[in-house]
């Protein structure tokens, strides 16, 4: 083995060292897959050799304090990586699925390390077969998908393969989640000393909803500023309105409007956990709370996922319809594209201009970027039979135009 590492670090460093400017285009792309491809199953080789070199205690034989201290000596890497390789290296030890997906790069390890955290998970939750059945499923089906979206559907993974225990499962998960944000509730204003002062802190999902509600409103997109500069002006100015009232109200006055989508249970009657617009969750008490001290905007979902009912409040797409379109798209429903509803307006599929309806069916939510795109005329939007935005390449992007959808915002 030892010769074949040697000659593989001759062949590496070649390919490392040979110019790549007179390559043409697919030769490229053919390129940058092979690559990472290898980058793969040399990490999963790395991990076999750590796992061999930890189960044999080497570096406490060694006088390092752990194998993780040892190769962060050894390898020059941050503690946090070097732990990260030692649980991986674990986790493939007794999971020669995961293994064989990672040592072939049919997954790459950012992939394989969301797997093995939901192997762990789920093992404190359901039974083994449960566990195997998970690892099964986002391996074989999901391994197309970046870490960001992958991370998503592990987090959910127990409803699919596991319906029976995933409500108990979650309700557990959300309460456990509020109490330690409850308890863990912070925030500080930090003198830095040289004119700036840091802000710190935590807040709960509901906190953090209302904060996102005042702040929102006031930090559109300018050329002018940075996302966080327009988000420490817009918490200066919601200070300043409140300094400029005289006296405030007992009950706080209106407050700022939240939308709260709700999956109702009509065979039992009865109200579940909500989702914020902003993708967090919240549990049925919450919500109950909510309604009580704020201007709520009901959502009402079907199984589907299909609004049933969207709460009135203003006229057009500032409105109900305005609402439609974020508890379906989610944020900007281009391919790929990850900003949020805040910073999207809506799109008419089929324009106005040529008799195209101001309605759900004919709108869908697109950033400034995106927007510009599509009036370009190159790609095309349009809606798919299942009622949700699907966009066509250009044939210089795909030849064949297959439709492509964004799931980046997809709900479970």
């Amino acid at each position: 083995m030892r010769e074949v590492l040697e000659q593989l670090k001759d062949l590496a460093g070649h390919c490392a060292g040979t110019p790549v400017w007179s390559l043409p285009d697919t030769d490229l792309v053919s390129a940058v897959h092979a690559v990472h491809d290898a980058e793969q199953m040399l990490a999963a080789a790395k991990l076999h050799l750590v796992r061999e070199i930890d189960g044999r205690s080497l570096p406490v034989a060694q006088e390092a304090a752990s194998t993780a201290v040892w190769l962060r000596e050894r390898l020059h890497i941050s503690i946090h990586a070097a732990r990260r390789m030692v649980d991986l290296a674990g986790v493939l030890d007794k999971r020669p699925v995961l293994d064989a997906a990672l040592s072939s790069a049919a997954v790459n390890v950012e992939q394989a390390h969301i797997v093995a955290k939901t192997i762990q998970d789920l093992t404190c939750e359901a039974e083994p077969d449960v566990a195997d059945l998970a690892e099964k499923t986002l391996i074989e089906d999901h391994a197309g998908w970046e870490p960001a979206i992958l991370r998503k559907v592990a987090a959910r993974i127990l409803a699919h393969v596991a319906p029976e225990v995933a409500e108990d499962a979650d309700r557990r998960a959300v309460e456990r989640d509020e109490k330690r944000a409850q308890q863990t509730r912070a925030f500080t204003l930090t003198n830095n000393g040289d004119g700036r002062f840091r802000l710190t802190g935590w807040l709960d999902a509901e906190a953090a909803a209302i904060v996102n509600a005042a702040l929102d409103p006031l930090c559109k997109p300018d050329t002018d500023r940075t996302p966080t500069q327009r988000r420490a002006d817009a918490l200066v100015e919601i200070c300043q309105l409140a300094l400029r009232t005289t006296h405030l109200p007992e009950n706080g006055g209106d407050r700022p409007q939240i939308v709260v989508t709700v999956p109702y249970d009509v065979a039992r009657k009865e109200l579940r956990q909500g989702q914020l617009d902003t993708g967090e969750t919240l549990t049925a008490e919450q919500v109950r709370r909510l309604a009580c001290d704020s201007q709520i905007i009901p959502m009402v979902l079907g199984g589907d996922g299909q609004v049933l009912d969207v709460g009135q409040s203003r006229r057009l797409f500032t409105g109900p319809l305005r609402r439609a379109l974020v508890a379906r798209d989610g944020g900007c429903a281009f391919p790929g594209c990850d900003r949020p509803p805040q910073w999207c307006d809506g799109h008419h599929i089929r324009h106005w201009a040529t008799g195209g309806d101001t309605a759900l069916n004919n709108g869908v939510l697109l950033c400034g970027h995106h927007h510009r795109v599509i009036h370009r005329g190159e790609w095309e939007a349009r809606m798919a039979d299942d009622g949700r935005p699907e966009f066509i390449p250009p044939a210089y992007v795909d030849p064949e135009r297959k439709p492509r959808r964004n799931i980046y915002h997809r709900r479970p």
